[in-house]
């Protein structure tokens, strides 16, 4: 398509609205323009086509031939664009709203809290979709993700979701009687790691564990960590929202906690207008922060 033979869609967009209402002063409310703005549209688009569209007839326009011809291709177009426009919002409407999270979080924080989100609006179709990559938002059509880190994405509006805590936490069959005050009280004591979050390992390191006299492996998945930390094999390092519930039902002992500056989980998507389904996800994920 040659865009440079087509006239300001704008110019278009006013003559078509002329002829479909009879008047400047109708169309003019139509498009919520003023009468003028009308008025020099058409002149524009007439001196471009070189032909008159519209004559004065007593009160009101009159199409001429010319005029009438480009009026109804004119319609026929913009109803074409307005069916295209109406077939891909329902589409979208139709589809479930795609949440992106990582595996993790998806089994220790949401899936325990979406019964709510269910309850409270049943309408919503919803895919959560547990991934440990990073998925392009736009290129896969996610309406949102929860993502960890400092919240400073390109290209994507980040809304902070919970502040991150690490917890280091074991089993009251590991600790025993163990009075842990420091580093240094956990020594002896075996470690695991996710392998995919080095940020925890560094910490534990960082603060004075003896790293050489350590017993530390790393496995796969959050999930393969807690295995081993339920049964009382190893002590790990845990986002602390992933193991509240386990540590308030005595399942799990919290030995030590450090928040790291921005460091969290964020809501993300990309910058613009939400869709409403979206923005009521969005909304309830805070609510259920709080």
């Amino acid at each position: 398509m040659n865009w440079r033979e087509i006239p300001s869609l704008a110019a278009l967009r006013a003559f078509e609205t002329v002829a479909r209402t009879g008047s400047h002063s109708a169309a003019a409310r139509d498009l919520n323009v003023t009468h003028a703005a009308i008025a020099q549209h058409v002149r524009t688009l007439e001196t471009e086509l070189k032909t008159s569209l519209l004559v004065r007839q007593g009160r009101g326009m009159a199409l001429t031939d010319v005029g009438k011809r480009l009026a109804a291709a004119l319609g026929d177009g913009f109803d074409l664009i307005l069916n295209g426009i109406r077939e891909v919002t329902a589409e979208a409407e139709a589809r479930p709203i795609a949440l992106s999270v990582t595996p993790n979080f998806a089994e220790s924080w949401l899936m325990p809290r979406f019964t709510d989100f269910w309850t409270k609006h049943p309408k919503i179709a919803l895919s959560i979709q547990p991934n440990m990559q990073v998925v392009d938002l736009r290129r896969d059509q996610v309406d949102l993700a929860v993502r960890y880190g400092l919240g400073d994405w390109p290209g994507l509006e980040a809304t902070p979701l919970i502040a991150a805590d690490y917890t280091v936490v074991g089993a009251p069959s590991l600790i025993g009687d163990r009075n842990v005050e420091g580093f240094s009280d956990l020594e002896g004591l075996p470690w695991i790691f996710e392998t995919a979050h080095k940020e925890a390992r560094r910490w534990v390191i960082a603060s004075g564990l003896d790293a050489e006299n350590t017993v530390m492996h790393e496995v796969a998945t959050f999930g393969m960590v807690m295995g081993a930390v339920r049964n009382g094999q190893r002590l790990t390092v845990a986002a602390s929202t992933m193991v509240e519930a386990e540590i308030a039902q005595g399942k799990l002992v919290a030995l030590m906690r450090h928040r790291p500056a921005n460091l969290g989980y964020y809501i993300v998507h990309p910058k613009g207008v939400l869709s409403p389904r979206a923005k009521v996800l969005k909304a309830w994920l805070k609510a259920q922060a709080r």
